[in-house]
C-alpha cells in the first residue's frame, strides 16, 4: 500500500530548503535591448563546485498524470540541477530534506505556468515529471568527471494526489 501525498502550490517561500523557483514577478530588474526587454537578474544560484562546468541539455520525458505512484528519489552532491519547462505546462516537482544522508518525508509541488526549478547541490527529489505532452525541459546542471547522482528506493511507494 502506497503512502498518500498532496500537492501543494509552487511558491519561493514554501520551495526555499530545496532552491530556487524560476519566474517572472514584479518589475524587471533592469530594461535592456533599446527599452524592448526587462531583464530579470540572477534569479538561481547554480552550483557546479570546483571540478565542474554549466552544461545545458534538452530532456524530453514522458508525461504523466495525478495520481502518481513512485519510490525513488535522486540527488547531485557536486552540482545544482535547473528544470526550466519549454511549454506552458504544469508539471510536478518531488523534494524531500536530507536526514542523515537519506531522503525525509517528500513534498509535492505543482508549477503555475512558466515556473520553472533550480535544485540546490545535494537536493533529493524526483524524477522530470511533465504532466502533459510534450514533456520538453532545458536542464541546467553540472557537467564534469565525478559520478554526481545519487538514488534511493523507498520500501514503500508514495502517490501523489491534487
Amino acid at each position: 500500500m502506497s503512502v498518500k501525498l498532496y500537492t501543494s502550490p509552487l511558491t519561493a517561500e514554501a520551495f526555499a530548503p530545496f532552491g530556487d523557483v524560476l519566474e517572472i514577478n514584479g518589475a524587471p530588474d533592469k530594461i535592456i535591448n533599446a527599452g524592448l526587454c526587462g531583464r530579470y537578474h540572477d534569479r538561481a544560484a547554480l552550483d557546479f563546485g570546483n571540478e565542474g562546468r554549466a552544461g545545458l541539455s534538452l530532456f524530453s520525458a514522458e508525461p504523466r498524470s495525478l495520481p502518481y505512484s513512485f519510490d525513488l528519489l535522486e540527488r547531485h552532491p557536486d552540482g545544482s540541477q535547473a528544470f526550466i519547462p519549454m511549454t506552458e505546462n504544469p508539471f510536478l516537482v518531488i523534494v524531500a530534506k536530507d536526514m542523515s544522508g537519506k531522503p525525509g518525508t517528500p513534498q509535492a509541488f505543482l508549477t503555475a505556468p512558466h515556473q520553472g526549478v533550480n535544485f540546490h547541490r545535494g537536493t533529493w527529489h524526483g524524477v522530470l515529471t511533465p504532466l502533459a505532452a510534450p514533456g520538453l525541459f532545458a536542464v541546467v546542471d553540472r557537467i564534469g568527471a565525478t559520478h554526481n547522482l545519487e538514488e534511493v528506493t523507498f520500501d514503500r511507494p508514495y502517490t501523489v494526489v491534487a
